[in-house]
């Protein structure tokens, strides 16, 4: 680059500045899908606890009704 006038600061090109633009903006996109991508796992993770929850309340469920059948059947 040429020499710096008297009194004016040193500056990059246009298409310089326009390429370094161009990465930070895809910088700042992907930190953003990442934060998003581990939002939707942490979302992933609480809605598969809530299934197996889901899940274990059911079985739960039918084994007492069974057990309370099985009380009702032995104890006439």
């Amino acid at each position: 680059m040429a020499e710096p006038k008297a009194g004016y600061p040193q500056f990059d090109c246009g298409p310089g500045l326009k390429l370094a633009a161009h990465e930070q903006l895809v910088r700042v996109q992907l930190e953003a899908l990442n934060d998003r991508l581990h939002r939707i796992e942490a979302m992933m993770e609480r809605l598969e606890k809530r299934l197996w929850l889901t899940v274990y309340g059911v079985v739960a469920a039918i084994l007492a009704q069974g057990f309370q059948e099985l009380l009702q059947i032995t104890g006439q």
